[in-house]
């Protein structure tokens, strides 16, 4: 694969990035059911066989599991990835989720993180959330300075290399960058999650911020694989199971869009999944996408997406479909 320069570092990411989202495993809030560890190992090999040459975790993810998993799967490789994680989201003893951006809990976390990871020094650190599940940013303990503070802090101990954000708003990147230079963010962008054109990425276009961004496949649902019989069958710990995407009236419109996915594939020899992908990176603001995988198969089969460019007529195509499901 071809490289970009994510932001105004110098780090030189493939367009698709191995997403460990999944890979954490069931049995937490946020889970995607259950996963083996061995197919999520056999995953991340495979997606570094395609080119990709960077995995984005998170601490939360399987409340440390998926980090685990990454370690080990990376761990001797003589030519490893970079690596992206995040922090912010903390859980107790019965692995309840809460947040927290004081400098003290942000350290803490970046030690817990590399020890999973068993690296040095974490490519690029990311604050995961500004603040949490629709609360007001007050209600977490410290705030976004007191959060980037503690991320220089550590950038300088040489802990972490760079420093990023998720899940902001342009203000919110404002106030980060009065602290600390950043080098990414990471939203939501999907046809079906288009919020960010409107001020997030020209903020970070405008002030040489990288952008990965992800759930281009809106979380498998535009990947031509979900079926109604799939929805119907996920696990009980699978979120997207309840997720208003994945339920009606708005299933059969998103279906709907995934065979003009499909119908365009065609044309290039893709897949739906690797067309909705390509939408995204056809942003020049975006520098990469992150994509989830949960087995060798899947890595295998979003790759392509990289090589789909995109005539007049497809763009047109998916545009119609849109506005046609809009009205």
């Amino acid at each position: 694969m071809t490289v970009r320069t994510l932001g105004e570092s110098d780090l030189a990411i493939t367009p698709i990035g191995i997403g460990a989202w999944a890979i954490g495993g069931g049995k937490w809030e946020f889970a995607w059911g259950p996963q083996d560890d061995a197919q999520s190992t056999a995953a991340i090999h495979a997606g570094l066989d395609r080119g990709m040459n960077w995995i984005d975790t998170a601490a939360a993810y399987g409340l440390g599991h998926s980090e685990t998993v990454v370690g080990r799967a990376i761990k001797g490789l003589a030519r490893p990835p970079y690596v992206f994680t995040k922090c912010s989201l903390i859980w107790d003893e019965s692995g309840r989720i809460s947040h927290n951006l004081q400098a003290d809990s942000i350290l803490r976390e970046a030690e817990s993180s590399l020890k999973r990871l068993m690296v040095d020094t974490i490519d690029l650190y990311q604050i995961h959330w500004p603040a949490w599940r629709g609360a007001r940013e007050s209600a977490s303990p410290g705030s976004i300075e007191e959060a980037v503070e503690a991320l220089a802090k550590l950038k300088a101990e040489g802990k972490i290399r760079h420093i990023g954000v998720s899940n902001f708003h342009a203000k919110q990147m404002q106030r980060a960058l009065e602290v600390a230079p950043i080098t990414s963010v990471q939203p939501p962008y999907s046809l079906l999650a288009t919020d960010v054109e409107s001020s997030i990425l020209p903020f970070a276009w405008e002030h040489g911020i990288g952008v990965i961004v992800y759930s281009p496949m809106a979380s498998g649902l535009l990947s031509g694989a979900m079926t109604r019989a799939r929805i119907a069958g996920l696990p009980e710990d699978d979120w997207r199971k309840y997720s208003p995407n994945f339920r009606e009236p708005l299933l059969s419109r998103n279906l709907r869009l995934v065979e003009t996915l499909r119908a365009i594939g065609k044309r290039y020899d893709a897949t739906p999944g690797e067309v909705a992908i390509a939408w995204t990176l056809r942003n020049p603001a975006v520098s990469g996408a992150i994509v989830g995988v949960r087995s060798a198969q899947q890595a295998s089969g979003i790759a392509g997406a990289a090589d789909v460019k995109f005539s007049a007529r497809d763009i047109l195509d998916i545009e119609q479909t849109l506005t046609r499901q809009a009205a």
